[in-house]
């Protein structure tokens, strides 16, 4: 059997009027993200992880933004998609540990939800995500409230 890690990091903007769209999940706030897509940073993060761990190149490379058809795309599709992608190589995903770096909303009660939305997207055990939130305390453009910020790390093996 042959393991392989990647790692994914992705930023967006945040604006007044943007909807916030973290974990496939629309969260309520007077911010959101701005992105071509939705914005999702924390599957942005996860696909970057998963391409990049089976030697796929990036999110950016697979689904640009200079592609209007994936003008403001739902990013559960991308991972849909990324999931496809590394399968068709003979991968299978261990696990993904990822965090998000945010200063409000406080995210800890969304976290069982997400886990369970992106678990359904990727048909892989709800077990298999750790998902964890935290502040920068006020520092730089995530304490500023000016951005969102998220990584992750994943396993995968070859089947």
């Amino acid at each position: 059997m042959k393991i392989k890690v990647g790692f994914g990091y992705d930023v967006h903007q945040l604006g007044e009027g943007e909807e916030l769209w973290i974990g496939g999940l629309h969260i309520e706030h007077t911010k959101g993200s701005i992105g071509h897509s939705d914005g999702d940073v924390l599957i942005h993060a996860i696909c970057d992880a998963l391409l990049g761990a089976a030697n796929k190149r990036d999110i950016g490379f697979h689904f640009p933004d200079t592609d209007p058809s994936l003008k403001g795309v739902d990013s559960k599709l991308l991972l849909k998609k990324t999931m496809q992608l590394i399968r068709e190589d003979g991968f299978e995903l261990g696990n993904i540990d990822s965090t998000i770096a945010l200063e409000r909303p406080k995210l800890k009660n969304l976290i069982p939800d997400m886990q369970t939305t992106l678990a359904k997207v990727m048909d892989i055990d709800v077990a298999d995500i750790a998902i964890k939130a935290t502040t920068t305390e006020k520092l730089g453009f995530v304490g500023e409230q000016k951005g969102i910020a998220a990584y992750a790390t994943v396993l995968i093996e070859k089947i």
